[in-house]
């Protein structure tokens, strides 16, 4: 089930998502999406939950149903919009996953309101880049994103024609990802009127928030549980992976007491949320988490 709530945020308001089981009794997952995506990045995931926790899916300022939310952008404003989540929805102390930025965001978030965060599952994402480092930042970004920045200066002439785009993308073509969440993720992406189509996501919103990841610590300060899960495959499914293994456990052994490093098989940096075999994955460790007293 989808349910939206509209939160109360800097400039506007932030569109919010319930996915999952509708039982009250069921534990709120707090669930932050990746750089060119959405609330939708996670409905695999919720469906995989089943009856033991709900996930509140937000779409970040400048995306989605979030579109017209003003500047500034960037981990700190995405904090600020994060807080204003877990006031509206009264989470004290709730399980946070992010996927890809949305790990950044929940790092920041944890490390800065520790208070505010229970357990952290980070998706593919919280760590530095390889090959990030010492290089043009924008142009590294455009080029490390490939087919998903690039798809945001194009047009497309109905939704049929947008969801066959994102079918073809190296990341998704073949891969096990339900062809009804496809068409979910694709649709809710989209502005416009036809035939002039485009995704809602800014460049400009991309170019602040990318340029935020450059430098990432909060993940190496955190001092709460958190589990780390990566993908053995990159961006375009290719065998470069966003997060190597090895930098990953490097990371969980700074704090075995309170970390795990987990590569989930056979996936890439899209599928291990998307597809059905990661997002078992991913909702087996938020489950595990949530429902940890």
């Amino acid at each position: 089930m989808t349910d939206r709530v509209d939160v109360p945020v800097a400039g506007g308001k932030l569109a919010t998502f319930r996915l999952g089981t509708t039982d009250p009794q069921a534990p709120l997952v707090l669930a932050i999406h990746g750089i060119t995506s959405s609330s939708r990045t996670w409905l695999a995931t919720a469906r995989a939950l089943g009856d033991r926790a709900a996930l509140v899916a937000v779409d970040l300022r400048g995306r989605s149903r979030s579109c017209d939310l003003p500047p500034p952008y960037g981990l700190d404003a995405h904090v600020r919009d994060m807080l204003a989540v877990l006031d509206h929805y009264e989470l004290e102390g709730p399980v946070v996953a992010g996927h890809s930025l949305g790990a950044y965001i929940a790092a920041r978030l944890a490390v800065e309101h520790p208070d505010r965060v229970g357990r952290l599952v980070l998706v593919d994402g919280g760590l530095v880049i390889p090959e990030s480092q010492g290089v043009d930042r924008k142009r590294f970004l455009e080029e490390f994103l490939g087919p998903s920045f690039a798809r945001l200066k194009m047009s497309f002439p109905d939704r049929a024609a947008y969801r066959a785009w994102w079918a073809e993308h190296p990341a998704f073509a073949g891969a096990d990802i339900d062809p009804s969440d496809l068409d979910d993720y694709a649709s809710h992406d989209l502005v416009g009127t036809e035939p002039e189509l485009r995704s809602s996501v800014k460049a400009e919103v991309v170019r602040d928030d990318g340029l935020d990841t450059f430098d990432p610590g909060d993940a190496q300060r955190l001092a709460l549980p958190a589990v780390f899960l990566c993908a053995p495959r990159g961006m375009v499914n290719d065998p470069n992976p966003m997060q190597p293994l090895a930098l990953v456990q490097e990371w969980a052994a700074q704090d075995p007491g309170q970390r795990r490093a987990i590569q989930v098989d056979d996936v890439n940096h899209f599928t291990i949320v998307l597809g059905r075999r990661g997002a078992t994955v991913v909702a087996d460790e938020i489950a595990a988490l949530a429902t940890k007293p």
